[in-house]
Parts: structure tokens; sequence; C-alpha cells
């Protein structure tokens, strides 16, 4: 017991310490937001996953640059109550809608498409950034496996739906958020579905990984029509994604002290999508991987386009594009 405390104490020690360091760092570089402007002004933008994280983090940093954005949750009363906040925080500017998207339900991505295509004149923006992480094996109402199906093929049919108005309103963005964790990741062809075996990370790190091929390939697709992609990496961020992961009830208090001096707040988080998502910097820029606002490279496999192609056309099956 006496070695467990030491280490107990010794680790906290340490996190007090990262904590100290990060919080000298944030104080000597402002709080991790980027300056607000109108820069958005006029301009709607779809953010999944927009009611808590990241994407609410990214909604408030757009709408104080004065876009419409449009959250697309599947929960609509957190959205709603997300919206309630942002609004307040935003004042006068900006717009916030909530629309109603379960990016594991086909029939809910169609439905919210043809909403968005019947009622919206433009969409300057996509973001997609909801997903699921190291869920217990589950299939969705498709007979898909949860985060192969939420992380890439719910966002690979809603892009594909919305391309022509994204199109019509070019110059126009798609921001797709992935994870330093698709260097983890295979695309194994003969068990997309996990049906023969499944790892919680592997299957997140494997739909990671499908999110940058597919990134690459739709920017290839899109040349020359005014429409940009782009994929990023927010880095570690505090949120209630981890929420599937068990960690036990003594290790909680010091995970919790750890995470807050080492991983990002989602508002640090969010700084590289609202900067693909608006920057001047990157205008007409596609097909490229960033972190902390930075281009990086690629492993090899995430810049396979035999792969990529592949993977596009069996999607295109599995989502019902294709008969």
């Amino acid at each position: 017991m006496a070695a467990v405390s030491s280490a107990l104490m010794a680790a906290a020690a340490v996190a007090l310490g990262g904590g100290l360091i990060l919080v000298a760092r944030r104080l000597m570089s402002g709080n991790g937001r980027a300056t607000a402007s109108a820069l958005m002004r006029g301009k709607t933008v779809i953010i999944t996953g927009a009611n808590c994280g990241i994407g609410r983090a990214t909604a408030a940093e757009l709408l104080r640059q004065e876009a419409r954005v449009i959250l697309a949750c599947r929960d609509r009363g957190r959205a709603e109550e997300a919206a309630r906040e942002l609004r307040l925080e935003a004042g006068d500017s900006g717009e916030v809608v909530v629309r109603e998207l379960d990016l594991s339900s086909l029939k809910s991505v169609r439905r919210f498409c043809l909403e968005v295509v019947k009622e919206e004149p433009r969409l300057d923006v996509l973001i997609n950034n909801a997903g699921v992480f190291q869920c217990p094996y589950m299939k969705t109402e498709d007979g898909f496996e949860m985060q192969f199906a939420v992380n890439h093929l719910g966002h690979f049919l809603l892009t594909h739906l919305l391309i022509g108005l994204l199109k019509s309103s070019a110059p126009s963005r798609i921001v797709v958020v992935s994870s330093k964790l698709y260097k983890y990741g295979e695309i194994n062809f003969d068990d997309l579905n996990s049906e023969k075996s499944y790892s919680r990370s592997f299957g997140y790190s494997r739909s990671k990984l499908a999110n940058v091929l597919f990134t690459r390939e739709l920017a290839r697709r899109l040349e020359g029509t005014g429409v940009t992609v782009n994929v990023l990496h927010p880095g570690i961020v505090r949120t209630n994604l981890g929420r599937h992961i068990n960690i036990p009830v003594l290790i909680k208090p010091l995970f919790n002290v750890v995470s807050w001096a080492f991983f990002k707040s989602p508002v640090e988080g969010a700084q590289t999508s609202i900067y693909l998502a608006s920057s001047p910097e990157v205008e007409g820029v596609s097909g490229k991987y960033f972190g902390d606002c930075r281009e990086e490279d690629l492993l090899p496999k995430a810049m396979d386009d035999l792969v990529a192609r592949k993977l596009w056309d069996i999607s295109e099956v599995m989502v019902g594009l294709i008969k």
C-alpha cells in the first residue's frame, strides 16, 4: 500500500508540475481562442456533433465570426440547450439553428440532407466533427459496426448528399475531424464490419484512417469545383468522447488531474477546425492533413490512392448510393 501511495503521489506531483507549465503557457499565449472578426458573415456552416466538446467550441467561435451555424446533433434536447447557451454567449453575432441528425442511421442522414437542401439556399462549410470512441461492439439499425458507421459511413453519405449545395455555394469548404490514432488503423476489406474480430481501439483507429483516405479521395474528385476538403487531428482533448472507457474509481481522481494538466480544453482542440473553416490562409488548399493549424505529413498507408478508391467504391455500396 505504501508503494502504491508513493507512486500515486509521484504521479500527482508530475501532473501538478505539468499543469503549472501548461497554465503558464496558456497565460503567455492568451486563452487559445482565435481573434473574433466578421470573417464568416453571410456564411452558413453545418457542424455535426456540435452540442458539446470540440463541436460546440467550434460553433461558438464561428458564431463570434458572425456565421449562421447549424448544429447537427443526435439528441435534439441537448442541442437546443447548447443553442440557447451559444446565443447568450454570442449576443448579436451570428445565428444558431438546430437540426436533428443521427449519423448511425442512414435514414436520418437522408432526411437531414433533404431538409437542408430544401430549406438552405447555400452551404459554405461542412464540418464532419461527430464521432464515437471505443464503444463496445454493437451494430446500427442498418447492420453496421457502430464506430465505422458513425465516424465514416454516416459522414460519407452526408457529404455526398450535400455536395451539390456545396458546389453551388463555392468557394466552399469541407472539414473532416480525424485523429492521430489513424496511425494504428488498417483497412481490412475482408472484415470492414468487424464480424470476424473486434477491438474497440482498432475499430476507432480504422474509422479515423478511413476519414483520412476519404478526404484525399474526395479532394481528388472535387478538383476544379471550388470546393476544398481537408482533414485534421485535434490532439488529446478533454471531452466526453471517452465515456465508454472504464477508469477504476481509485484512479479516476488522478486521471482527472492528469487530463486537466496535459489534455487540451475543447476550445484549444477546436482551433484547427476553426482555422480550416474560416482562415483565408487555406483558401484553395485541399486534400491536406493538419494539426495545430499547420500542415503535417501522413504515413504512407494514409496516402494509398488505390486503397482510398476501393474504400470509396465499397462505401458507396454500403450506404446505398450504388445498388
